[in-house]
């Protein structure tokens, strides 16, 4: 007993003790912690296709081992769906740092985003590209889905998915005739000042019920007349004001030259 006393008491003990319990919640946490799908192998050939397109297009901005630079964040760990995102829907590459990436026009053909992404994969695990059953909206539950994205996402979207503005010169972007993948992607991934929605959040087939909610609202009719956007009472009010006001401007004066 003295010879156990006097080992606790040694001046190693505490630290071999903090060892073994870092040690212990590490392998813990490798275990219960929530994951994001992880990107399918790809093949080597793939990989270095996608270096070679990453060295010439976005390493200005990313760095030679995609590390980041003050230009642009690092993308160890962004995963295959990130790339799928901004590349896809032509966010990037940027010809310049800005504010936010505005959406435009993609730059690159679909296998050379698939090679691009397959690299990004490569350098450390991440959100895959999403299957079409989960991302696609179909069979996805339409009301549900308006419920979710009424909690989540119109604070920042608007009800409709018309997009909004946001601080410092950001804004939300609309969700407006989207493909579904994207929307997908975009909430696994958070781009821009969206929050991560992952698996523990928002579970892959309520996904796909926002991503129904937003292509049903693509598809509905307006039966009320203009929708002026769906941007609300702002846009309403300045059509009275521009419109209703002119034409009561208009009515005074026609009075007024009829009486002279």
């Amino acid at each position: 007993m003295n010879a156990l006393a006097a080992r606790r008491r040694h001046s190693a003990a505490i630290a071999l003790l903090l060892l073994l319990g870092l040690v212990v919640t590490g392998v813990a946490y490798s275990f219960l912690s929530p994951r994001q799908a992880d990107a399918a192998p790809a093949a080597a050939g793939q990989i270095q296709d996608g270096k070679k397109l990453f060295l010439a297009n976005c390493a200005t901005c990313h760095g030679l081992q995609a590390q980041g630079t003050k230009a642009g964040p690092t993308l160890a760990g962004v995963g295959a769906a990130a790339v799928d995102f901004q590349v896809g829907t032509g966010r990037m590459p940027m010809a310049a740092p800005d504010v936010q990436a505005p959406q435009k026009p993609k730059q690159f053909d679909d296998k050379e985003i698939a090679a691009l992404a397959a690299y990004v994969a490569s350098l450390a695990p991440g959100p895959a590209v999403p299957d079409a059953d989960v991302s696609s909206g179909k069979g996805g539950d339409v009301a549900k889905g308006a419920e979710l994205f009424r909690v989540n996402c119109a604070m920042c979207h608007n009800f409709a998915g018309s997009g909004g503005a946001l601080t410092r010169g950001k804004y939300a972007p609309s969700l407006r005739d989207v493909e579904g993948k994207h929307i997908y992607e975009a909430m696994v991934t958070g781009p821009q000042s969206m929050p991560v929605f992952n698996d523990t959040n928002i579970s892959p087939e309520s996904k796909n019920d926002i991503v129904a909610y937003l292509h049903a609202v693509d598809k509905q009719e307006n039966v009320g007349g203009m929708n002026l956007g769906n941007l609300g009472p702002v846009s309403e009010g300045l059509f009275v004001w521009v419109f209703g006001l002119g034409i009561m401007v208009a009515f005074a004066v026609w009075l007024g030259k009829k009486a002279a």
